[in-house]
C-alpha cells in the first residue's frame, strides 16, 4: 500500500514539474515574440507572471521535501525526487531569464524595432526545443533524447557567437545604434543561457534514469 501511494506522489510530482514546463516554454517565446514585435503590453504580461513560475517552484520545492521526510525514499526513489528539485530550480531560472528579456523589450521603447536580419527568434525557437525535448525525455524515460539535447547546445552556442558577432560590426557601422544593439546582445546572452538550463535539465534525466552524473559544461549562475 504504502509503494503504491508513493509511486501515486511521484506521478503528481513529476506531472507539476511538467507542467510549470509548458508555462516556462510559453513565458520564453511570448517574450521574445513581444520583444520582435515591440509589444510592450505583452513584455509587461511576462514580467508579472513571473511571480506565478516562482510560487509554482516553492511549492513544488516544498512538495519534494515533505516527501522524502514522510515516505524516506530510497535509493531510485530518492533520486527522482532529486531530480525533480533540481529541474524545478532550472525551470524557475528560465522563466528568470523570460522575465530579463521583457524588462530588456521595454528599455528598448516602442520605437526601436527587432533588426530582422539578427537570428535572435531562432535562438528562441531552438532553446525552447531544447527544453521541450528535455522534459519530453523525463516523460518517456529516453537517454538518447536527453543526450540529444547535450548535443543540441553546440548549434545555440554557435547561433550565439554569429550574432554577437553581427551586432558588433552593426555597431561599428552606425555607432548610433550602440545602445539598441547593448540591449539586443543582452537578450541573446539570456536566451543562450536558456539553452543552457535546457542542458541542465537533460543531465539531470540522464542522472534520474542511469544514475551516472554527466556534464556537458560548467554552467553559470
Amino acid at each position: 500500500m504504502l509503494r503504491v501511494d508513493l509511486d501515486r506522489q511521484l506521478n503528481q510530482l513529476q506531472q507539476e514539474v511538467v507542467s510549470l514546463a509548458a508555462i516556462v516554454d510559453k513565458a520564453a517565446l511570448r517574450a521574445v515574440s513581444a520583444l520582435k514585435d515591440r509589444d510592450l503590453e505583452e513584455s509587461q504580461h511576462v514580467i508579472n507572471e513571473d511571480d506565478y513560475i516562482d510560487q509554482k517552484r516553492y511549492e513544488i520545492e516544498e512538495r519534494c521535501i515533505d516527501l522524502i521526510a514522510t515516505q524516506q525514499p530510497m535509493a531510485r526513489d530518492l533520486r527522482h525526487i532529486v531530480s525533480l528539485l533540481h529541474i524545478t530550480v532550472e525551470l524557475e531560472r528560465i522563466g528568470d531569464y523570460a522575465e530579463g528579456i521583457s524588462k530588456i523589450s521595454l528599455l528598448m521603447g516602442a520605437d526601436q524595432p527587432l533588426n530582422p536580419h539578427i537570428d535572435i527568434p531562432q535562438m528562441a525557437d531552438k532553446a525552447t526545443q531544447m527544453l521541450r525535448k528535455s522534459i519530453d525525455s523525463l516523460i518517456t524515460r529516453d537517454v538518447i533524447m536527453a543526450n540529444q539535447v547535450l548535443l543540441d547546445d553546440d548549434v545555440v552556442d554557435e547561433l550565439y557567437d554569429q550574432v554577437y558577432r553581427e551586432l558588433l560590426l552593426f555597431m561599428v557601422e552606425n555607432p548610433k545604434t550602440i545602445k539598441r544593439e547593448t540591449y539586443l546582445l543582452w537578450v541573446s546572452h539570456d536566451l543562450e543561457r536558456i539553452a543552457d538550463r535546457a542542458t541542465n535539465i537533460a543531465e539531470r534525466v540522464i542522472y534520474l534514469i542511469t544514475g551516472k552524473i554527466v556534464s556537458a559544461e560548467p554552467s553559470e549562475s
